[in-house]
């Protein structure tokens, strides 16, 4: 069991685990400072209970049975569920094959975690969101004092002066549940600066590149052997033989994400927005931000899911977030590897 120390970042997770969600989840897992109280399963890359399903097998792999997992919203608030198996593959790992958990999900639901949560705990725990903001969301329609009762929220979502990559100008996470993005975004206003909501969109995540040379060097930190090799001109029925389980299952993984990356012409590599965000929530410091009024369209027919910042205050609203524009993708990349690599030497 983990235990609290004036060093640690509590924290609740709530993820659409989802190849990326998955190397968020180990970089978390790997990194001393992050106490996760609780891991909030939503549907959004996969339906839930193949979320959750993933997130008990990725916490059993790294040896953190004691971690709650909590079953969230079957879909969104308003729309229908979107899913999206083919980034992502049909139990939303790509070509990993994790052994299945026998472990129970908790008795409470994922809002119910949240609220409670942050009642026992106000101004303590830190929650990150790289799914759609569905748990969220409803946790506020419970608590609507949550916003204030959080330490920080930390957000991978939404696209400024970048396309979309769900619509041309939506991002994935937003366009799942826009009306559930809209209310937390509303509920968030007017809080001070160091509190506003890190948002972590597009326009950063997609700097975040991984290429097959971060998988190599991932295994040669854990020690795995042989030499983890992902190449391009590979046919898709190959698989790692990583003898480092962590290295092995999320090499399966990625490989998916690489393929799927390259079919669609962006390269033979895979953009880990998750595991940024993640990263910002236990060090706000590694990137830059600038803050903004942020809200939610709902209605445009070609526009439904975009979200849109008002730096300028043309809307005569406070502000509601810090947007992420900024930071190292190679330095975070060092970081990653030197974590989830150490932990990975340790199972």
């Amino acid at each position: 069991m983990r235990t609290h120390t004036d060093s640690t970042v509590p924290l609740i997770v709530d993820v659409d685990t989802g190849i990326d969600d998955s190397l968020a989840l180990l970089y978390l897992l790997a990194s001393p400072e992050a106490d996760i109280l609780s891991i909030a399963s939503t549907a959004g890359n996969v339906p839930v209970n193949q979320v959750a399903a993933n997130n008990v097998a990725w916490l059993d792999l790294c040896g953190a049975t004691d971690i709650e997992v909590t079953l969230g919203a079957q879909k969104p608030l308003v729309a229908p569920l979107m899913t999206t198996e083919e980034t992502h593959g049909p139990q939303g790992i790509g070509y990993a094959e994790l052994p299945v958990s026998t472990r129970p999900l908790s008795d409470r639901d994922a809002a119910t975690a949240w609220v409670e949560i942050v009642r026992e705990r106000p101004g303590e725990v830190t929650g990150l969101v790289t799914g759609p903001l569905t748990n969220l969301a409803t946790a506020i329609r419970i608590e609507p004092e949550l916003p204030r009762l959080l330490k920080r929220l930390v957000i991978m979502g939404g696209a400024f002066h970048h396309p979309g990559n769900t619509t041309p100008t939506s991002e994935w996470n937003v366009a799942v549940d826009p009306e559930a993005a809209a209310e937390v975004f509303e509920a968030f206003t007017g809080l001070p600066d160091d509190r506003l909501p890190i948002v972590c969109p597009l326009d950063v995540t997609e700097t975040i590149e991984m290429f097959p040379e971060h998988i190599s060097r991932l295994g040669e930190r854990a020690g795995s052997s042989p030499r983890e090799i992902i190449s391009a001109e590979d046919p898709s029925t190959t698989r790692s033989t990583a003898s480092n389980p962590i290295v092995r299952h999320f090499s399966d993984a990625v490989r998916f994400y690489f393929e799927f990356h390259r079919d669609h012409d962006q390269g033979f590599l895979a953009h880990m927005h998750d595991p940024f965000a993640a990263a910002v929530a236990l060090n706000p410091s590694i990137a830059t931000y600038r803050t903004a009024t942020v809200d939610v369209e709902l209605d445009g027919k070609l526009t439904r899911g975009t979200t849109v910042a008002d730096y300028r205050g043309m809307w005569g609203r406070q502000h509601n977030a810090a947007i992420a524009v900024a930071t190292d993708p190679a330095a975070f990349f060092d970081d990653l590897i030197e974590r989830v690599g150490g932990m990975a030497t340790r199972l």
